[in-house]
């Protein structure tokens, strides 16, 4: 009896050693989470493979769209399970080259017998599988090097798998493999692509944002709602705390030296998210800071920032170009939202000469003119906390 589904490639995963069994259960939970409103759908693993079966052909593309979507897997292909039969396997792989002409001018047959008691080795059952081919389609060629098809054929038991190219992968790390993290995630273009890249290392991803309404508008709050809801795409549900954070921007304007002003506020801003960050129990801060890019980002700047927590901080953009992030973020879908004019609060009180090389000490006395710690805790209490996912939105309070 045929069967359709899809063999995944799990790249990396492959090579987890005594941790591989942990990750390939994280990457079918995604994948079942991914397609829990599809009915008919199992997700199985065998040895070497992992395979989503369905019932209903025309399943297929709705899932090959959703796979597109999910961390861990390199590529994946359409495939049909058939009985280990020697004229099954010639029928299947006709029928497979018979979808693909005429575009399909060349090919090979790469056989893969894992059970080791079926009669005919690999190599001979290439050349039969091919012979077969060619008797069909006298119009084809055998390419062994760079083939318009590959014709896999895979021998595991009772049944085997016949099945063509590969459709890429996004590859990565299944989410929630790697552990919590916390992103500081704002209205512009980089901290979206650094939380995709954090989710592509397998981060279990939360965010923070910092909102000084009226200053920044309920759009630009708006704004970055829209921007994690882009990034459950990839991560399923993002947690993310809304802070506010007027009364802080208007001490450090009122009492700090302007040069100064956003030393402070990222000092603070630090502050603020380590706290949530363990609250949450999240092991990370995530930033979109580049080198160099602003006056925050450079070396100095970071040294002084970071002095405040013990936390470790990913940049996963640290050495990319802003050309090198807006392509990403235009293939994944938050750039034409990442610019619309809707001011956050790294922008308001912005100085006109914003210290680039600042130093410690000056930072800490600046910080000493403001009641430091009753700001801190006023805003975590504040802080609206909403879930996001790609079905809804919820909002409760943070204590």
């Amino acid at each position: 009896m045929r069967k359709n589904c899809l063999l995944l490639r799990i790249g990396e995963l492959a090579l987890k050693g005594k941790n591989k069994r942990d990750f390939e259960h994280q990457l079918m939970d995604n994948i079942k989470n991914k397609c829990k409103n599809m009915t008919g759908i199992s997700v199985l693993k065998t040895e070497g493979r992992i395979f989503v079966e369905f019932d209903d052909q025309d399943l297929l593309d709705p899932v090959i769209e959703e796979l597109k979507t999910v961390f861990g897997l390199v590529g994946f292909a359409p495939a049909l399970r058939i009985p280990s039969d020697v004229e099954m396997l010639e029928e299947t792989a006709l029928e497979l080259v018979r979808q693909q002409v005429p575009e399909v001018k060349t090919f090979k047959v790469a056989s893969k017998r894992v059970d080791k008691r079926f009669p005919v080795r690999s190599q001979e059952l290439n050349h039969r599988l091919g012979g077969y081919l060619l008797q069909h389609y006298p119009g084809l060629k055998v390419d062994v090097h760079q083939p318009d098809l590959i014709v896999h054929v895979e021998i595991r038991g009772k049944h085997s798998y016949v099945y063509g190219n590969d459709i890429p992968g996004i590859g990565g790390l299944p989410v929630g493999s790697s552990g919590r993290v916390l992103l500081l995630l704002s209205g512009g273009i980089d901290s979206p692509v650094a939380g995709y890249l954090a989710l592509k290392r397998g981060v279990e991803l939360q965010a923070i944002h910092f909102h000084s309404y009226p200053y920044t508008s309920e759009r630009a709050k708006q704004k970055v709602l829209d921007l994690a809801k882009q990034l459950t795409t990839y991560g399923n549900h993002i947690r993310i705390h809304v802070v506010p954070f007027t009364e802080i921007q208007t001490e450090i304007n009122k009492h700090c030296f302007e040069s100064y002003s956003i030393t402070v506020m990222r000092r603070i801003m630090l502050r603020i998210a380590e706290r949530i960050a363990q609250s949450q129990n999240a092991l990370a801060l995530v930033t979109g800071e580049s080198l160099g890019q602003v006056a925050s980002q450079t070396l100095e700047s970071m040294n002084t920032i970071n002095e405040v927590t013990h936390m470790p901080i990913l940049r996963p953009v640290i050495g990319m170009d802003k050309h090198d992030i807006m392509e990403i973020s235009r293939r994944i879908g938050t750039y034409e939202t990442s610019i619309l004019p809707y001011e956050d609060c790294c922008t308001v009180f912005l100085p006109k000469a914003p210290k680039t090389k600042p130093d410690l000490h000056v930072a800490k006395k600046q910080e000493a003119k403001l009641d430091l710690e009753r700001l801190i805790d006023e805003a975590v209490i504040g802080t609206e906390v909403i879930e996001i996912s790609n079905e809804k939105e919820r909002e409760f309070s943070y204590f």
